[in-house]
């Protein structure tokens, strides 16, 4: 009798797997721009603000309104769990932004577009996800440790960080002070107008910074990569740049 239930285990092991299979073959690709948008308005009156999120992407403007404003697109399926579950709350300063997904297997995609009144510094602290930072006369802080950095059209100082994505900086910022660290990206800066300090430090990246003409006290020095500084240098002036790598290429050279 053993020998006659033993194939009717493995017939059942074998059943379960093909199900399984054919469950998350008709699960789909997640969406979150065909998703509904959620709007709500958080009252706030402090002059600095911290973006917390997690699993989304961010895209954080600074804009003409009094309080803070959020929308949000989620989708995603999951198999043998629950999700995606969003949550997002404001406390103290910090805006948190959350879509959990506990599964055995899941795919949820999610995006959250934050307004922030213009006087505001803002720090975005992101653990996965891509980061977009647009139109900023405050003090910005950016830090990811899984996704792209971009910053446009910003006019105050800068402070960029990312465990593992690329850093843009794009041509319409005009930020005095621009510090950038990478461990694992490549840096691209762009500047619109002559800077004050740029130092730039990235440990597995290339780095290209593009500056308006001037003279520059400039420094570039890579451990295994070729360094190229093309602008008018000056020891002692009053706009420095210094840009650091362990592996990759540099460039700083003027806006063609």
């Amino acid at each position: 009798m053993g020998a006659a239930r033993h194939p009717f285990r493995v017939s059942f092991a074998v059943g379960g797997v093909f199900v399984a299979a054919l469950a998350l073959s008709g699960c789909g690709t997640a969406d979150a721009g065909e998703a509904p948008v959620e709007r709500r308005t958080f009252a706030f009156d402090g002059d600095a603000l911290v973006v917390d999120s997690d699993d989304s992407k961010l895209v954080v403007t600074a804009a003409d309104v009094d309080d803070v404003v959020v929308e949000r697109q989620v989708d995603g399926w999951v198999f043998m769990g629950s999700g995606p579950d969003p949550s997002w709350k404001l406390e103290s300063g910090r805006l948190t932004l959350r879509v959990d997904c506990d599964a055995v297997s899941s795919n949820c995609d999610a995006v959250h577009r934050v307004q922030v009144p213009r006087d505001v510094a803002v720090s975005v602290e992101s653990d996965n996800g891509d980061v977009t930072a647009e139109g900023f006369a405050t003090a910005l802080k950016v830090r990811s440790d899984n996704g792209d950095v971009r910053v446009a059209g910003s006019s105050g100082g800068l402070d960029l960080g990312s465990e593992n994505g690329d850093l843009v900086v794009e041509g319409g910022t005009k930020a005095p002070k621009v510090l950038v660290r990478s461990d694992n990206g490549d840096v691209n800066i762009a500047l619109g107008a002559v800077p004050r300090q740029v130092d730039v430090s990235t440990e597995n990246g290339d780095v290209e910074v593009v500056l308006p003409s001037a003279e520059y006290a400039a420094t570039g020095s890579s451990d295994n990569g070729d360094v190229r500084i093309d602008v008018p240098r000056r020891d002692g002036s009053e706009h420095s740049v210094s840009v650091r790598s362990d592996n990759g290429d540099i460039v700083v050279r003027t806006a063609n």
